[in-house]
């Protein structure tokens, strides 16, 4: 050995593989488990793992964590598989020794989509369908998206039921109505001030001198309704029997703010008075569909991939998570037998993902239907869960985005840099297993300039750019 020049490796560059053994750098390792790079030259073995839960019965099987932001907390959802694997449970957990749930148990849920809201958690239970090398994930069958309030009670169905039946009207008291065939209808508000399709259509005929009495208003059988709001159109001339066709509109005041009383009289309007309009709310989903990505875009929800049709991408109303069009809600598909994966947003634009493909739509003012639809690479997409999100926010890079393709980590600014940010690792990282890309999710800490990645071989990655 006296013939040996010993080598100082005064530097530590983290792992290589790729290419022959040989090749490896002198300042890399070609195996680097349970260490981390110094901030200024070497390693040293990785801190240590703490416990969370203080529970006397913690929760096991776990399948998958989100960071869940509450407006007075940083709080985990967890999802569980019960003891048969066959179903899954979804757990709010508050602090190492307070647990709520489950909140939500569905069966067949080996994974769901999660985005924050106000406060309130949106849900959309999914699985993997199909069979190597052709698995997908979608939306689970017969299933919606679910709305948790982040109170410890259980999620419920987000959206809900109209109003049926009919009003009972007569002419009220001495007021100002414009005289004429009026349609009248019900809106129900929930708790999370979703407000749903109008029904109980009646005609009515006012008269300029009285005001109109309103009975028999339709209660809800669903206990996340709170308000009621009684609508109206303009005056009809001709006079019809079809309450189709017309615009409906929020009459000023003719609010109840309960879901128990059923009259509301000497109800006074002029035509002129009808502004805020209801009629966007006749064509929404009372049943949102279960998807495998939710997102959220100039204040709307996006929600992609339902059972049913996986090419399938809904936009909310702004501001309006469970109100969805059937015919205005709906972004233009690519129809090449390949599900989305993902979305999200990106220097005002909205990116949709597939597993090779990644497009962009721009909010052009208009209905989510007519945004214009532009392919950004035939080539590169990403997993379910493939885009990495910051810290506990949730959110992305405010000027790109981490996302894991088929080739590696890469930063995506609206194009996907060249090379990879995993180059170092290609020989490792195109060694996956791509059917099990799935279990790829990034965490970006833009605070410590650090990265986490879980990874299909069942190791969590870490990588340091601080320098």
């Amino acid at each position: 050995m006296r013939d040996h020049i010993e080598l100082v490796l005064d530097q530590f560059n983290g792992l290589w593989n790729q290419g022959d053994e040989e090749e490896v750098p002198q300042d890399h390792f070609r195996d680097s488990e349970n260490v981390v790079a110094l901030a200024k030259s070497g390693f040293q073995s990785r801190p240590g793992v703490g416990l969370h839960q203080l529970a006397v019965a913690p929760l096991a099987s776990i399948l998958r964590i989100y960071n869940y932001v509450t407006t007075t907390d940083n709080t985990l959802l967890v999802l569980c598989a019960n003891t048969t694997g066959t179903t899954g449970l979804i757990y709010h957990v508050v602090n190492s020794t307070t647990v709520h749930g489950p909140i939500l148990t569905i069966a067949g849920m080996t994974d769901f989509a999660f985005v924050p809201y106000a406060g309130r958690a949106y849900l959309s239970p999914f699985g993997t369908f199909g069979t190597a090398p052709n698995e997908q994930e979608k939306g689970l069958q017969n299933e919606s998206l679910y709305v948790y309030k982040g109170d410890g009670s259980a999620a419920r169905a987000a959206a809900g039921n109209p109003p049926t039946g009919s009003l009972t009207i007569s002419n009220g008291a001495a007021g100002n109505t414009d005289a004429g065939q009026h349609f009248f209808g019900v809106v129900f508000e929930s708790d999370t001030g979703w407000l749903s399709q109008p029904g109980a259509f009646t005609s009515f005929t006012t008269s300029s001198t009285l005001s109109v009495n309103f009975t028999t208003i339709p209660v809800s059988a669903q206990t996340h309704i709170t308000k009621r709001h009684i609508v109206a159109t303009k005056f009809i001339n001709p006079p019809s029997t079809d309450s189709t066709g017309f615009d409906y509109f929020f009459i000023p005041g003719a609010t109840l703010n309960d879901n128990t009383t059923v009259f509301l009289n000497n109800v006074s309007f002029f035509d002129a008075e009808l502004v805020d309009d209801a009629s966007h709310l006749l064509d929404n989903y009372s049943t949102i569909p279960a998807g495998a990505s939710l997102s959220l875009y100039h204040n709307r929800l996006i929600l992609t991939t339902p059972f049913t049709d996986i090419a399938l991408a809904l936009v909310s109303a702004p501001g309006e998570p469970e109100a969805i069009s059937q015919i205005d809600g709906i972004l233009e598909p690519i129809l090449d037998g390949n599900p989305w994966t993902n979305t999200h947003e990106l220097r005002d634009l909205l990116y949709g993902f597939k597993k090779n493909r990644t497009v962009s739509w721009a909010d052009n003012g208009d209905v989510p239907s007519s945004w214009p639809l532009v392919i950004v690479d035939y080539g590169l997409g990403c997993p379910v869960h493939g885009i990495a999100t910051v810290v506990d926010s949730g959110a992305a890079d405010v000027d790109f985005l981490l996302v894991g393709s088929y080739r590696g980590l890469v930063i995506f600014n609206g194009r996907y840099a060249d090379p990879e940010l995993s180059w170092k690792i290609r020989g490792l990282w195109l060694a996956f297993n791509q059917t099990q890309y799935r279990e790829i999710q990034i965490l970006n800490d833009t605070v410590k300039n650090r990265v986490y990645l879980t990874s299909p071989d069942d190791l969590l990655y870490w990588a340091d750019y601080a320098n």
